[in-house]
């Protein structure tokens, strides 16, 4: 009602109700009419809106309100120290929808320039939506990184002598990380436990907990440690068991044995002994997952995996002309200094209009800015691109006359999420099949921890990315790594390349490619396969070349 300035005294009226409605300790819905009316606060159509809701869960008026209010609000209402006045503030002045909208808009720096809220409440909603992501014990691999670096500089510290490793789902650099897990071997086990059990930052679940394996919690944040214990002799075998997916130890690797019984027999001095006795291709950590890497190493067929190294250039990057938080000069001069060859810049289109997306005008000043930095910075070069939503209907956002200035087009769903799998993905490769997108953006739209990605047929997607000659994107902000790693290997195998993009919104963003690369190599990708892993002129032509085959 705030958020829809409703009449103040209405407000009130339901305010008042509600406090006497709490107070009480009664179970309303268990509460007739005459029983409800002599509760103070409580008038005719309080009741009334009781009675509703008692037979249909919702009532009119509500019902009412919610039709004006689009569904992300909701969620973003829900953000600790955002009131409904605030929120309509950020819906009304910058079109905030969602809590990715929001973050993106604190990211940017957007947030902290409306009257009111100053980079302190912007830092604030950061971190808010970042808990309330969070909360539920699961973390990103991004923001516990150095958090498990730290404890295993800790437990090394408390035992020197000892070996250590990280084993389980962070071994493997799963996206989603629910629990920190280590192992430690040692000939002074008792002692080495007793150090650890002593840590202040570790509430331990002695319950839990066995001879052989501590359980706990940090208190600093809501993360599952766990840490295994066994002898000096038995460090390799076990090191090898738990860094592994149950999965991949289930997998067998002739036909008698698992792999869980060939690690148990512990005739082997290194990892790579353990693999090559068996007759296996050494398989990285990232890729024991049991998703066949095991039958592609009887093969032979793992292939030399992507590493940060191979990637020559950056391909959508956000400036300040739509909603970045660095001019293109600055985006384009630390792509350069990190000694990349390109940058490829793909600010939003117009529909993103809660983004600062470009207008036919704006798109033609940032043209000529950038071919005046391309010949100052040369041979350093800035590809035009545009981050094109993709409408309701699969069309791209512009004429094709100024989707043909480009040099590549990145396709992206940035609105109306909701809808099913078949129209979802029926208005992807509606998409997909128009000849001047070049790169399928995020294609599920995920927020890892924060909302369920885009109903898609990934096979359809790929399959008819394969036939339109598409490249799709792994977008490796931590948020998304989108396309899934779990899809790598498919669409290596008909044949669609795919792009490391960071969706930077800002110079540190960059930074991002590590985890897009992680994502790369969990699904088995090469450089071969990797789009900006092309040299600058090499990528120049790729661009040129799917031009004049539209221009015809």
């Amino acid at each position: 009602m705030e958020l829809h300035d409703e009449n103040p005294f209405k407000i009130r009226s339901y305010q008042s109700a509600l406090i006497s409605l709490e107070r009480g300790d009664q179970d309303i819905m268990g509460l007739s009419e005459a029983e409800l009316a002599k509760i103070q606060g409580v008038g005719k159509s309080m009741v009334d809106a009781i009675q509703q809701l008692k037979e249909t869960d919702t009532f009119p008026f509500l019902d009412e309100l919610l039709a004006k209010t689009p569904e992300g609000i909701l969620e973003v209402l829900q953000i600790k120290g955002l009131g409904p006045k605030k929120v309509k503030m950020l819906w009304e002045e910058l079109g905030i929808t969602s809590t990715h909208e929001l973050m993106e808009a604190c990211q940017s720096g957007k947030v902290a320039k409306i009257k009111g809220f100053g980079e302190k409440t912007q830092n604030t909603i950061i971190e808010n939506l970042e808990f309330k992501a969070s909360n539920s014990g699961k973390w990103l691999y991004a923001d516990i990184e150095e958090m498990i670096s730290q404890l295993k500089e800790t437990f090394q510290i408390m035992a020197p002598e000892a070996d250590l490793a990280v084993v389980g789902d962070f071994a493997r650099q799963l996206e989603i990380i629910t629990e920190a897990e280590f192992l430690i071997a040692s000939d002074e086990l008792a002692t080495v436990k007793s150090k650890i059990k002593a840590m202040d930052s570790i509430e331990w679940i002695l319950l839990e907990s066995g001879p052989r394996t501590l359980r706990g919690k940090l208190k600093e944040i809501d993360l599952r440690v766990s840490i295994h214990f066994c002898a000096k002799d038995d460090f390799l075998w076990k090191k090898l068991s738990l860094i592994a997916s149950p999965l991949h130890l289930e997998a067998m690797v002739d036909e008698k044995e698992s792999v869980a019984k060939k690690l148990q027999k512990k005739d082997f001095s290194s990892e790579e002994e353990f693999f090559s006795i068996n007759n296996l291709q050494f398989i990285p950590a990232e890729m024991r997952e049991g998703f066949g890497e095991v039958a592609l190493a009887k093969e032979n067929k793992i292939p030399e995996l992507l590493t940060e190294k191979d990637l020559k250039g950056i391909l959508h990057n956000h400036s300040t002309y739509s909603d970045g938080k660095h001019s293109l000069r600055q985006m384009a001069e630390y792509c350069k200094e990190l000694g990349y060859e390109y940058l490829g810049i793909s600010d939003h289109s117009k529909t993103a209009f809660y983004a600062g997306g470009l207008t036919e005008d704006q798109i033609l000043k940032q043209h000529q800015e950038i071919d005046a930095l391309n010949t100052e910075m040369a041979p350093f070069r800035i590809f035009k691109g545009i981050e094109s939503d993709i409408l309701t209907d699969g069309k791209l956002d512009y004429a094709d006359d100024v989707l043909a200035s480009f040099d590549f087009i990145v396709a992206s769903v940035h609105s109306i999420l909701n809808m099913d799998i078949k129209r979802a993905t029926t208005r992807l490769i509606t998409a997909i099949e128009n000849p001047y997108t070049t790169i399928l953006g995020h294609p599920t739209g995920r927020l890892l921890l924060r909302r369920q990605g885009y109903p898609i047929d990934h096979k359809a997607i790929i399959d008819a990315c394969a036939a339109n000659n598409v490249v799709i994107e792994i977008n490796s902000n931590p948020w998304r790594l989108d396309l899934d790693w779990r899809w790598v290997h498919y669409a290596m195998e008909q044949g669609v390349m795919l792009s490391i993009n960071p969706d930077a919104h800002a110079m540190e963003g960059y930074a991002d490619m590590k985890y897009g690369v992680l994502v790369g190599r969990k699904g088995g990708l090469t450089k071969e396969m990797t789009l900006n892993a092309m040299s600058g002129e090499e990528i120049r032509t790729y661009f040129n070349t799917r031009l004049e085959k539209v221009k015809g």
